[in-house]
């Protein structure tokens, strides 16, 4: 789970909490170092990194938004994995 925070008026996380439930397989910490390296949290880098703009929100209104395999949703995109194994030599 990754918990971020935000201030009006400040773009980047005032605070971001990554936590594992206990499940982590690597260090987190460094975890934490890795995601916040590889991931833009200011709000306007998630607006555009996960096309937010884009009028998809519609089909999302029926049975949830999360899982689904019909709709192409950015946030459930997993382009990400091969740059985070990477990063911890999996």
């Amino acid at each position: 789970m990754i918990q971020l925070g935000y201030a009006i008026g400040v773009a980047k996380p005032v605070s971001i909490l990554i936590d594992t439930k206990g499940t982590a397989k690597v260090d987190e910490e460094k975890l934490y170092n890795v995601v916040t390296e590889m991931f833009d949290f200011r709000p306007g880098a998630i607006i555009k990194n996960l096309d937010l703009l884009k009028p998809i929100y519609k089909k999302t209104a029926a049975y949830g938004h999360f899982g689904r395999t019909d709709v192409d949703l950015p946030w459930e995109r997993t382009d990400k994995v091969n740059d985070l194994k990477a990063a911890f030599g999996l």
